[in-house]
């Protein structure tokens, strides 16, 4: 963390007033822009550094939800948008025959003909 603060620190310096004014040859701008992208590349690196291991923790626990409602719904598009109910659910309707999407058809006994 020390090290994102302390480049985003060089970046802003080196973005300062003075600095442009200092660059006053178009090989000194060059740079000037040159250490900017190698500060911000570091930065990004850094940032990507710090968030990695967060990333891959919340995949890992987030993998078996995942997995377990896309065995629930068999195919997406067979379903609307969910939607938040006043009162904080969240309900994810099926889609009825001819609201769109390749529904396959509903017996009279409300099972799926395949």
């Amino acid at each position: 963390m020390k090290r994102i603060a302390a480049l985003t620190l060089a970046a802003l310096v080196t973005l300062s007033p003075a600095a442009a004014q200092e660059a006053e040859e178009p090989g000194d701008l060059r740079e000037g822009m040159d250490l900017l992208n190698e500060g911000m590349r570091l930065f990004l690196r850094g940032l990507g550094d710090e968030l990695e291991p967060r990333m891959r923790a919340l995949v890992e626990e987030m993998e078996p939800a995942m997995t377990r409602l896309m065995e629930l719904i068999d195919d997406i598009d067979a379903y609307h948008l969910p939607e938040k109910l006043p009162n904080g659910d969240i309900i994810i309707r099926r889609k009825q025959q001819g609201e769109g999407g390749d529904l396959p058809p509903v017996g009279p006994d409300g099972e799926v003909e395949l």
